[in-house]
């Protein structure tokens, strides 16, 4: 994995510095079609055959990204599969998406819960959350039935699990101990 990331980031740069010049948003919207494509393992199959020419796979891509592609999106896009650095895509795609919340400020977070959140809800956590980890958060929300109740938080490297799964596994480990 850390091979794929070590691939990935001289792309990530480029696309970034690249998007800098233009509008990041708009640049920030065609990159996530592009992940939600490349994702598709049906997709990668197809890339992966030594039958299927790059400009195949380059139309398919483009097709399937329901998105009208900027024409440094579509030279980035090229340079990928010319490359043969299709696989590499998500992470790329991942990487870029850091470098702009980090010119931003913004950090990812994943919330995890145990039942549906509402819009109202949401920014109550998101409030909270961001005083708890210093910084302003882009937060996507996971349900999770299995966590009985509670939630659980992922900000980059750092967790915070209030869930009532965790804390039976604390009394649990408390009581066993």
């Amino acid at each position: 994995m850390a091979e794929l990331a070590t691939i990935a980031r001289p792309y990530a740069e480029a696309l970034f510095k690249v998007a800098q010049s233009g509008d990041l948003k708009k640049w920030a919207g065609q990159v996530e079609a592009l992940a939600n494509v490349a994702a598709d393992p049906q997709l990668r199959e197809f890339a992966d055959n030594p039958k299927v020419l790059p400009q195949q796979v380059f139309d398919v891509l483009t097709a399937a990204a329901n998105q009208p592609l900027d024409a440094g999106m579509q030279n980035f896009l090229r340079a990928v599969i010319d490359n043969g650095r299709l696989a590499a895509l998500p992470e790329i795609i991942a990487q870029f998406h850091a470098l702009v919340n980090a010119r931003s400020g913004v950090a990812d977070a994943k919330i995890f819960s145990a039942y549906p959140l509402d819009p109202g809800q949401l920014t109550d956590v998101v409030g909270v959350l961001e005083k708890r980890f210093g910084r302003k958060l882009a937060a996507t929300v996971e349900v999770e039935p299995e966590l009985i109740g509670g939630i659980r938080v992922v900000v980059g490297d750092e967790a915070l699990d209030t869930s009532v799964k965790a804390r039976l596994e604390r009394m649990k480990a408390a009581l066993t101990a």
